[in-house]
């Protein structure tokens, strides 16, 4: 399933992006075996022999385990507040729920933006030494919200989720459903837990 790219509430679909072969150890010690590896055998050869390597492993566990998608490991369902809150809104929810990113929907609950701890930061300093910034009731979420969010569905590969943060340097997925509401989200920490809890690593490459 595609990554799902919204500004100001507009989706748009980024196809998934092809990965190329990462080979592991083992696939690299089997490609030699299979190339007859000597002083005179070249680079081309052990890398051609780990190429089929890697196409016939990924054939066999494609047979054996079946892919980690995002519903496998998002938190739902997700927090989420409307873009006419506050800052201190945004602030309270997630000292209070120890989170760092708050999907932002319109009135309909359509996902609309985010915001991040940093975000907040960036516009109430104080609140890094406790105290209330004169701004945070005044301030809403609309004015500091970023509104080119990465979202995904329930069926995207969490290895396409974990690309995209990656080069997007992001820390959070929202998961949206058929309306683009926000019924989950995938953070770093998720990816995390789920390498820990959903082995082997070969799921992960």
């Amino acid at each position: 399933m595609p990554i799902l790219v919204a500004i100001n509430g507009i989706v748009q679909t980024a196809p998934p992006k092809p990965a190329g072969p990462r080979y592991a150890p083992s696939q690299l010690a089997e490609a030699r075996d299979q190339s007859g590896r000597h002083p005179s055998a070249s680079d081309d050869q052990v890398a051609s022999a780990a190429q089929r390597a890697y196409h016939q492993q990924a054939h066999q566990g494609s047979q054996q385990r079946p892919a980690v998608i995002a519903r496998d490991l998002m938190t739902s369902p997700v927090i989420t507040l409307s873009s006419d809150s506050t800052l201190n809104d945004a602030w309270t929810v997630m000292t209070r729920k120890r989170f760092r990113h708050i999907p932002i929907t319109s009135l309909d609950g359509t996902l609309v933006g985010m915001v991040s701890e940093r975000d907040l930061l960036i516009h109430a300093p104080e609140l890094i030494v406790g105290l209330p910034p004169p701004q945070g009731e005044r301030l809403k979420l609309a004015e500091i919200m970023t509104t080119r969010v990465i979202s995904a569905t329930v069926a995207t590969d969490i290895r396409e989720i974990a690309r995209i943060m990656l080069d997007e340097r992001i820390h959070a997925v929202p998961i949206l459903d058929g309306n683009r509401h926000p019924i989950g989200i995938v953070s770093s920490q998720d990816l995390l837990r789920g390498i820990a809890n959903h082995g082997p690593l070969e799921l992960w490459t």
